[in-house]
């Protein structure tokens, strides 16, 4: 309810008796407004505690060397390393970084207006077109705060962007699985509303046609990237044990759960059934056997999108979006063998 009584540009023009460009000349600190219009447009902004006004005062105020993070949670190790990677380069150029966690859209708006209220200079979003979070999002893109979308990539917004190649992720990690002479792979999911799930399906679909393999619905198991959820994929594959031979999970979690749950059947990994996990996380190379899977730097995506946007910000408003797409490489352990 909260959100339809939000006080929108248009509300603070009509009150200043101006258009919205010249709102948003004001917010963007333009030198293109007369002193007594812009007196009554940061009137109106006061009056009506319009919440850009905490942008307007940052630019008013100059850079305060301070970057704002939001990720869904800060418990994933996927989330974890990006974040890391992006301290240590904020940190190496002299930027603080704030970070905080919001997993649902309702918890995008307190936080963002927190970071804000304090004058960040510039955001990196995980995960942002995951939900519709991004569209809380357009009103800063579209007064050109510097922003920088990790782990998806924009969808028409002008905002920069450092992602994955997750569809060769994904047939990175199938035709591993078939290069061992594996026919029926089954697949475990992330959760369905993330762009890295269906683009990791694309490249296990792009693998399988590769080789003429049919692709089979069957096959294909809903997890939710936790560990449990890959040993609860992995029972639903085993009540039809002969329809595959090896498992492809989309994290390493769930790969881990898979395992579980094929030794908790009596089965063995690599001899009866090969495995394959993704994102390469520590854990990876600790269970046993050490498990294959795809690669994808995290602290490197922190990195590059850190420098993108302290670049934004040192360049202006009018520096143009970055999109960068990370190719990641397939680690073959001993969780996969020949068939």
């Amino acid at each position: 309810m909260a959100e339809k009584n939000r006080v929108t540009l248009h509300d603070v023009a009509a009150l200043a008796g101006v258009s919205h460009q010249t709102v948003s000349r004001v917010i963007n600190n333009s030198d293109h407004v007369r002193p007594e219009t812009r007196k009554r447009v940061e009137d109106a902004i006061l009056e009506l505690d319009y919440r850009p006004n905490a942008i307007a005062r940052s630019m008013v105020r100059g850079s305060t060397h301070t970057l704002g993070c939001i990720s869904p949670n800060l418990t994933d190790p996927v989330f974890a390393n990006i974040i890391e990677g992006a301290q240590a380069e904020a940190r190496r150029q002299g930027y603080f970084l704030l970070v905080g966690s919001a997993s649902s859209v309702e918890d995008v708006q307190p936080l963002l207006d927190e970071l804000l209220n304090r004058c960040v200079d510039g955001l990196l979003i995980l995960n942002a077109r995951d939900d519709e979070r991004y569209q809380l999002l357009l009103p800063l893109i579209g007064n050109g705060t510097p922003m920088v979308y990790i782990k998806n990539s924009p969808d028409g917004e002008r905002v920069s962007s450092v992602r994955c190649d997750d569809i060769q992720g994904g047939y990175l990690a199938t035709k591993h699985l078939i290069d061992l002479g594996h026919k029926k792979i089954g697949l475990i999911l992330g959760r369905h509303n993330e762009q890295c799930t269906h683009e990791r399906l694309e490249g296990y679909k792009k693998a399988l046609q590769e080789a003429s393999l049919p692709f089979r619905e069957s096959l294909l198991i809903q997890g939710n990237w936790s560990s449990r959820s890959g040993t609860q994929a992995v029972e639903k594959l085993l009540e039809d044990a002969d329809q595959f031979s090896a498992v492809f999970a989309m994290n390493d979690r769930m790969a881990a759960g898979a395992l579980r749950g094929l030794r908790g059947a009596g089965y063995r990994v690599p001899e009866d059934y090969s495995l394959v996990g993704y994102d390469n996380v520590p854990l990876s190379e600790l269970i046993d056997p050490p498990l294959s899977t795809v690669h994808q730097p995290l602290e490197e995506f922190g990195r590059q999108a850190a420098q993108i946007v302290i670049q934004s910000i040192r360049s202006g408003k009018k520096s143009s979006p970055v999109e960068r797409c990370i190719t990641p490489e397939l680690i073959a352990r001993n969780s996969s063998t020949q068939k």
